[in-house]
């Protein structure tokens, strides 16, 4: 997914096999109006940033500790903010959404689950099986967590992951030498902020 938020540009995130884990179920208590994730995707004539909504999701927090979560985010709310209302931000949401990309109509859902937290130098090193279109990885991301009044709020750094390693290889010039200086990015950007209900 192209997903990111502004800021200076972040390592490449490495991905692993994907976790095992059994998960027993996480109370869905996110605000889901509050929580977004965004994207970005550059080419060499420019970039373009947007968001995507979470259709459901949990965390489980105990004494200010990250211990579970589990995000399920729906491509279908894929929007571009950058040429946001105009005809161009309606032609890139399509694309994204077509099977050129994402293919929404066959994965509709991505998801991230979380299968370890360390506390590291005061910030979080979570580590999740991050899954787009079919493909499920294990990533560790950088991220803080906060309670103020019984609202969590759980915020990822913008890091950056090889779309390719999850089959979206659309445009890639890893993959196609001939497309010159037509070709898009393979590194995209990500961030999140997920927050659960009062």
């Amino acid at each position: 997914v192209l997903f990111s938020c502004k800021g200076e540009k972040k390592e490449k995130i490495v991905v692993k096999e994907e976790v095992k884990v059994e998960k027993t179920g996480i109370v869905n208590n996110l605000d889901l109006a509050a929580s977004v994730m965004t994207w970005k995707g550059t080419k060499p004539t420019g970039s373009h940033d947007g968001t995507v909504s979470f259709k459901s999701g949990g965390m489980v927090v105990e004494n200010g500790v990250l211990k579970d979560g589990e995000f399920v985010i729906d491509m279908s709310t894929i929007k571009n903010l950058d040429m946001a209302g105009s005809e161009g931000a309606g032609k890139i949401e399509k694309h994204l959404k077509a099977s050129d990309f994402f293919d929404v109509t066959l994965y509709p859902n991505s998801k991230f689950v979380i299968t370890s937290v360390l506390e590291v130098e005061g910030n979080l090193a979570v580590t999740g099986n991050l899954t787009i279109k079919d493909v499920t990885k294990s990533i560790t991301i950088p991220a803080t967590i906060a309670t103020v009044e019984g609202i969590t709020t759980f915020k990822s750094e913008t890091f950056t992951i090889d779309r390719t390693d999850f089959g979206v290889v659309y445009a890639s010039k890893k993959l196609d030498a001939a497309l010159k200086d037509k070709f898009i990015n393979d590194l995209m950007e990500m961030s999140f902020s997920v927050i659960t209900k009062a």
